[in-house]
């Protein structure tokens, strides 16, 4: 896997970047399928295309984040809501230090509902910061790759993840997600039950269904899809009087 950048200062001052890319996975349970770094592989595979094609300034990943939920299982490692929050904000700070203004969130783990409100509370004078994929990201590359599940079903080690690893980092995918099929639709009580309520193998989606060819078209469907968020972080600012 080359999903961590090795550039130089002297490469990022000829860069000369104004969007800075930060992929924030998560060290969590995946099945016996998936590795716990999956969301951080997911996170840095968006985030290394996303600034590859937009020539960006791509950052090393935060590879810890707010997996709570999936505590249940041996190896999952989590810090608190205010801990990725300080993380997020105190890098923002150093980038502006440095002039960089902008900064492209890459969220790999649907549990840091955090980072929503950070970068909310980072707009409130212009666009400094955009959190990505969005829901309607997901959902529109979902659709373009043709991926047989929805996103309700396929919540976590499921179709999407399993094909993206396939494709960016098909070493670590291991044999076994033909046959760990796991639905589980009303989750109503995620937050107080866990996802250990709602599965005992860690899976909840449809991984028989993955291939490398959707997580190819789900990735590209997203880079087209960053363009808009490109965008409005590099449209002038209009600060508030």
């Amino acid at each position: 896997m080359d999903l961590i950048t090795t550039a130089t200062s002297i490469d990022e001052s000829e860069r000369a970047a104004s969007v800075a890319v930060l992929p924030v996975g998560s060290f969590e349970q995946h099945g016996a399928h998936l590795p716990l770094l999956t969301d951080t592989i997911v996170a840095c595979a968006i985030a290394q295309a996303v600034a590859e094609r937009y020539n960006l300034f791509l950052l090393p990943p935060v590879t810890i984040s707010c997996s709570h939920e999936h505590a249940a299982w041996r190896g999952t490692v989590s810090i608190s809501a205010t801990t990725l929050t300080a993380v997020v904000v105190d890098i923002a700070a150093s980038l502006h230090e440095s002039g960089i203004d902008q900064l492209a969130v890459i969220n790999g783990h649907g549990g840091n509902y955090a980072l929503a409100n950070v970068v909310q509370e980072a707009n409130v004078a212009g666009p400094r910061m955009t959190l990505f994929p969005a829901r309607a990201d997901w959902d529109d590359a979902r659709l373009a790759a043709g991926l047989y599940s929805t996103a309700h079903q396929d919540m976590h080690a499921g179709e999407l993840e399993v094909s993206l690893l396939l494709h960016a980092a098909p070493e670590v995918v291991r044999d076994g997600f033909q046959h760990a099929d796991h639905v589980a639709e009303d989750r109503r009580h995620l937050l107080t039950r866990g996802m250990g309520g709602y599965t005992t193998s860690g899976v909840i989606g449809l991984p028989s269904h993955a291939t490398a060819a959707k997580g190819k078209a789900v990735l590209e469907e997203l880079v087209r899809s960053f363009a808009d968020h490109y965008g409005l972080l590099s449209s002038p600012r209009h600060d508030q009087e």
